[in-house]
């Protein structure tokens, strides 16, 4: 049996353990936050979770968010029960609330989908050539890690450089009108900045780019069936997206409000696949989270394994 179909299984029988709610006449719903781009956004869109949970009387909520760290944020207060983000907002939560969440899978690494850009016209040409530079990231993204694991391999520090720390929507026009030197950002902003850019750094260069699929630990702990439920759903929509890249660029667009082409360039970087937790992985956050203490940004270092366990 194929790890997918495995959790496909699994998930079937979550979601019958969760009949005698229904039985008793209570309600359930699984809260999720999801952003205009990725995996959860399709979810919503095609209906798949919803498909799986309607024969036990579970239903689901969706909340849209600009970015990963106010996500999360909300899960750490409870308001949500799953998200996704990118590699760098779980370990920030981690660091200040220990037992606030679980990793329960992630995608294919995809360092080309973020990246440090400056104009065509720039001086700039490398990443040592940021020094004294202004570069606008969004605080505790997984671009702020490419920002700062960038700098140290050349290097440099985030005190050789002002930060801007702005969200997507407030930096692109930065950039383009110049109040700024250097951008790091992800897709699909990243596809959709101004042609005329060049590329310093990308998230290939520092082992970053990972995509992770995050539940609340009390909703794990209580209903790990139903967290397998919901990965079950994830893995058959990620299939779907891999042999439906016309319908997905279709819908992104239209979530994101980018040109299709735009959306197309960024989705031909990715790989779909819901894939588990591993040692590397595990270990490739751990670096992080040892990476951003080093600079100063968190308080402690987080014992990534220990929000790991074995779901799927």
């Amino acid at each position: 049996m194929s790890r997918r179909h495995a959790i496909a299984a699994l998930a079937a029988q979550g979601v019958m353990a969760a009949v005698p709610w229904r039985a008793h006449g209570a309600t359930r719903t699984i809260r999720v936050g999801y952003q205009k781009y990725g995996t959860l956004i399709l979810l919503k869109a095609r209906g798949f979770l919803e498909e799986a949970l309607r024969p036990a009387g579970i239903g689901v909520e969706w909340a849209q968010f600009p970015a990963g760290p106010p996500l999360l944020q909300a899960l750490v207060a409870g308001a949500l029960d799953f998200g996704q983000t990118g590699d760098l907002p779980p370990v920030f939560v981690q660091a200040a609330s220990p037992d606030a969440l679980v990793y329960a899978g992630h995608e294919a690494r995809c360092g080309a989908s973020e990246a440090i850009i400056v104009p065509a016209t720039s001086t700039i040409r490398t990443v040592a050539d940021l020094k004294g530079r202004r570069v606008a990231v969004t605080r505790g993204a997984d671009a702020h890690w490419l920002l700062i694991a960038s700098l140290r391999k050349h290097g440099l520090s985030l005190a050789d450089v002002t930060v801007s720390y702005l969200l997507p929507a407030a930096a692109r026009p930065a950039f383009e009108t110049g109040q700024i030197d250097a951008w790091a950002i992800w897709d699909p902003y990243l596809s959709g900045a101004n042609a005329n850019t060049r590329t310093i750094a990308t998230g290939d260069d520092v082992d970053g780019g990972t995509a992770f699929y995050l539940a609340r630990r009390g909703f794990w702990a209580e209903s790990p069936d139903l967290v397998r439920a919901v990965l079950a759903a994830v893995a058959k929509c990620d299939d779907w997206a891999a042999s439906n890249r016309d319908e997905v660029v279709a819908l992104l667009a239209h979530s994101t409000g980018l040109a299709p082409d735009v959306v197309a360039r960024s989705l031909a970087k990715l790989r779909y696949g819901l894939l588990p937790m591993t040692p590397d992985v595990i270990a490739g956050q751990q670096r992080i989270a040892e990476g951003f203490h080093a600079a100063g940004l968190l308080p402690a270092v987080p014992d990534v394994a220990a929000a790991a366990p074995h779901i799927m």
